[in-house]
């Protein structure tokens, strides 16, 4: 398992980059932010396919550039209910689900991922224990690449807090079963800087920053895809956010994951840069 990224180390995310950034504008993108890791989503690896670079290639690049890659997204088969959803290609705006689980994994195996992101997407009527059981199936099949597995939270959904993702990771008791706390994400639920105090610093696997005004966005899917500002751009209060991580002992990597259209107009290298300063200032 990939562990080489610790708490002092900067994550660009792959939503900070404009989505049709090719692999070789991602490397020097992370490498002129400061950044020692990157993310990825599948529709990135099969991008930089299509750009002629094979799997060697792409593990060469990011292995001699002195980068990792801190997780892979988006794993969304994994509820109750969820594997049997069908999402037409026309519908699939953000190439989500035109990965199965089995790629996902070969995809982060194939490029030294240290893990996969998961989320609930769809809902539905299960229960929490029904949640628990079926995140620790996943952890285990995982596992098996020797991936960790980061349960993201998300308002909208069914996994809509830190309490509720904690409860569900507590229960599934997994070693390679954490949290992912998504800094939009968790302003924009139900903050509880008390309760994250209370959850062991090894629980939380991944951090994402980004920031936003202090009263919530009527559409929080469109705020969430397209309107994030960058670390200390906003009202967030991401200090407090930081100083618990870190009270709580958490050694996550820092990603820094900024969605917006302001960002995604300039150069990969442009939008890295600041967000590797922002984020910098703010820790």
């Amino acid at each position: 398992m990939v562990t080489t990224l610790g708490a002092q180390d900067l994550v660009l995310c792959s939503g900070t980059l404009r989505r049709r950034a090719s692999f070789h504008e991602r490397i020097s993108a992370a490498l002129a932010g400061g950044f020692a890791g990157m993310s990825l989503w599948g529709r990135d690896y099969r991008l930089a396919r299509a750009e002629g670079l094979g799997d060697s290639d792409l593990l060469a690049m990011i292995e001699d550039n002195g980068l990792s890659v801190a997780e892979m997204d988006l794993a969304w088969s994994w509820l109750p209910g969820a594997a049997e959803v069908r999402i037409p290609p026309a519908l699939d705006d953000q190439d989500v689900f035109c990965f199965s689980e089995v790629e996902l994994f070969a995809i982060a195996r194939t490029i030294g991922a240290r893990s996969v992101n998961a989320v609930d997407v769809f809902g539905g009527s299960w229960t929490l224990d029904d949640a628990a059981e079926a995140f620790a199936a996943l952890c285990r099949r995982a596992a098996e690449h020797d991936l960790l597995v980061q349960l993201e939270f998300v308002p909208w959904s069914r996994i809509p807090d830190l309490r509720t993702a904690w409860e569900i990771v507590k229960s599934a008791d997994q070693p390679n079963g954490g949290i992912t706390v998504d800094s939009w994400h968790y302003f924009r639920g139900t903050p509880d800087a008390a309760l994250l105090a209370t959850i062991p610093g090894q629980v939380i696997v991944g951090v994402q920053l980004s920031d936003g005004p202090a009263l919530a966005e009527r559409d929080l899917v469109q705020a969430t895809l397209h309107e994030r500002l960058l670390p200390g751009d906003g009202e967030m209060d991401l200090r407090e956010l930081l100083t618990c991580l870190r009270l709580a002992g958490s050694e996550a990597p820092i990603g820094v994951e900024v969605f917006s259209d302001a960002l995604h107009e300039l150069e990969p290298v442009e939008a890295a840069t600041r967000a590797g300063e922002a984020a910098r200032r703010v820790l």
